[in-house]
This record gives structure tokens, sequence and C-alpha cells, in this order.
């Protein structure tokens, strides 16, 4: 067992020490893998000119970047990709949150992580959990209490990879993406339901069967509700969705879609009012209750994440996606829109009450599911009228 941390010196002598062995492993591992790339591909730079050469190492991997494989790889670990993701998301948007709500609620929030507002905060608990000891209770089943916390990370990472920042930048663009967006949402509920059974305690498990009453009662309303925006479009494709709405948003057209998706994707969340599912004054933390250290925090990353897809999701469909004025980047547009989206769900933690779960499920099955259907018949309505083509 390693020595535990206990001033800030041994937490420096910690993290050199994991950078030498990330360095060393590096070179160790990368070194091969280059060579037999190498033969493949046959790179312009030999590497170990370039590690000797820092002008040649930049536009080494400026050409590299160009080129596959390593164009897609860049795509799906840093931008669009994950890692952006993980850092806007968590990073940043979980600040913005923590402040925002702090303001609402006429608290300061954060303040000394970081010489302005806090800024840092969520770095630091990213090392605190990081170096937190693991702690699995006796009777969990192990192998599953671990593996749930990645699963719901690749539930988060394949959403990641359907939604589209623009008509360049994106990870995948297949023709059925509105039904594979359908398809990956339905997975969130068992992942949910596996970590409160695999905890093997009453709290996490009664947090895991609320969870899946609450996403089923909203999941079906709020994929529903983009019917309307297929019809209107005549796509299943994300692209084709949003270049459909180059002349009016499907806000416009769509507003009882848009509110019952945003109201759907809040219990997605299980974001208050509807945190029935880890209500702390009841369940403690819910169905996340036993975990602890990285194993918690992958959670909160993977909450984040999903929460960013979400917002990018009510932006595709009834924002007009990229869609802006011309000299700004699409890109920027996008962000733009999802983060004015973030704050919107952010919104009502700072100002409404937990609801009940009979009042929850009740509102799910029967206001939003009428609604929803209610919006296909208005959907059927205006393409027959002409007034989209």
């Amino acid at each position: 067992m390693s020595k535990p941390i206990t001033t800030f010196e041994d937490f420096i002598k910690r993290i050199l020490v994991i950078i030498f062995w990330v360095s060393l492993v590096s070179v160790v591992v990368i070194l091969p893998i280059y060579y037999l790339l190498d033969a493949e591909f046959h790179f312009p730079v030999d590497l170990i000119h370039i590690a000797i050469n820092p002008s040649l190492a930049i536009a080494f991997q400026l050409n590299l970047l160009s080129t596959e494989p390593f164009r897609t790889l860049f795509a799906l670990t840093v931008f669009p990709g994950f890692s952006f993701v993980a850092v806007y998301g968590t990073i940043f948007m979980g600040w913005v949150e923590r402040k925002f709500t702090a303001k609402v609620q006429l608290r300061t929030g954060p303040m000394y992580a970081g010489k302005f507002e806090g800024i840092l905060q969520n770095i630091a608990d990213f090392f605190k959990l990081a170096f937190k000891e693991i702690i699995i209770p006796n009777g969990v089943d192990r192998p599953a209490f671990i593996a749930i916390p990645f699963a719901l990370m690749a539930v988060a990472g394949a959403l990641v990879a359907l939604v589209p920042l623009s008509p360049t930048t994106y990870i995948a663009n297949p023709s059925v993406g509105a039904v594979l967006v359908f398809a990956i949402l339905g997975f969130t509920p068992l992942v949910v339901l596996l970590a409160g059974w695999a905890s093997n305690s009453k709290y996490p498990f009664l947090g895991g069967l609320r969870a899946l009453h609450q996403l089923v009662a909203y999941e079906i309303p709020m994929i529903l509700s983009l019917v309307g925006a297929v019809v209107l479009s005549g796509s299943l494709n994300l692209m084709g969705i949003v270049e459909a709405q180059t002349g009016l948003w499907y806000i416009v057209l769509q507003p009882l879609a848009a509110i019952v998706f945003f109201i759907g994707a809040l219990a997605e969340l299980e974001r208050i009012p509807f945190d029935i599912p880890e209500a702390d004054s009841e369940l403690v933390a819910g169905w996340q209750t036993e975990y602890t250290s990285m194993l918690f925090g992958t959670f909160q990353l993977a909450n984040f994440s999903r929460m960013y897809i979400m917002a990018g999701l009510f932006t595709t469909f009834f924002l007009g996606g990229w869609l802006g004025p011309a000299p700004v980047p699409p890109e920027v547009w996008f962000i733009l829109k999802v983060t004015i989206v973030m704050i919107f769900m952010m919104l009502p933690r700072s100002i409404m009450p937990r609801l009940r779960i009979d009042m929850l499920l009740r509102a799910g099955w029967v206001k939003l599911l009428a609604l929803s259907f209610a919006n296909i018949f208005i959907t059927m309505i205006i393409v027959s009228l002409g007034v989209v083509h």
C-alpha cells in the first residue's frame, strides 16, 4: 500500500512520480506503435528527428493530424470528442453551475481555488477524488459494481459521437442518427438499475428502482417529441435536420415538442425537481450511495457529459444547430446555444423543490405523453397545409 498523502509536499512528490512513470511508459509504448504504423502509412518524418528539432516537430504534428487514422483519433479523443466534452461540460460548466446557483440563492459559491471566483474549484475537486481511496463494500457484485460507472460513461460517449458541431466538425454522421439517439438513450435506465442492484444496499436499490420508473416514464414522451422534427425535415440524419431549419428554427413550429423534450431531459439527467432517484434527504445519494473516489467522480463526469449532450440534442432538433450569422464560425454558434440551454437546465435547481414520486410519474405518463401526441397531430396539420417542404 502506498504512503498516504498528508502534506502538500507529499502531493507534489506523488504528481512527479506519476509524471515520470507515464513518460517512461509512453516512450516504451509509443515508439513501437509508431514504427508499426509507419510501416503501413509511411510517415514523412522519423520520430527521433522530430524529438530533437522543435520546429520540425510542430510541422509534423500539424501534418499528422490531417491524415488518417490520426484525424479520426483526434476527433474521437480531443475535439469534438470526449476530452472536449469532459473539460467543457464538467470543469467549466460545472463551475458555472455552482456559481450560478449560488448567485441565484444569494450565496458566494466557490471562492478560493483560483484567483477569479474559484474558477479552479472543479479541478481541485478532481484531484481530491483522484487521490482518494476507492472503497468497495463487502457484499457488492464486484465486477458489475466497478463496471457500471464506465458503462454510463460509454453511453455518454456514444451519444457524443452522434452530435455534430458543424457541417465539418463531427465524429460520426449516420443516415439514421435520430434512431441511434433513441436506441442509446434506452440503455440509461438499465445501467442505473444495475448500479443500484450491484451495490447490494437498500438505499442504492431503492434509488435504482425509482430511476427506472422515472426514466421510462419520461423517455417515451421525450422520444416522441422528436418525431415532429423528423417529419418536418423528412430526414433521420441529424445534419439533415439542422439544414432543414435554415429558414426557420423548429422551436417556432414545435414549441410543445421543445417543452416536452426539455422537461424529459431534466428527468433523464435526474436534475431538480426530478431528483427523486438520488434524493439526499431520503436515500443519501440514491443509486450512487456506495460509490467513492474516482468511481463516484466517473459518475459525475458522465452526468455532466450527458447534460452537454441533452443540450446539444435540444440545439440540434429545435435551435438550428450551428446555424447563425456567417462571420462567426458555426462551432461557436453551436457551443453558445448549448451553453444557454445548459444554463436554463441549471435554473430549476436554484428555485424549485423536489416533486413527489406520484406527481412525477403522473406528469410523465399523462401530461407529457398527451402533449407529445398532440404535437405529432399538429405536425401532421403543418405538413398537410404545406407550411414546410
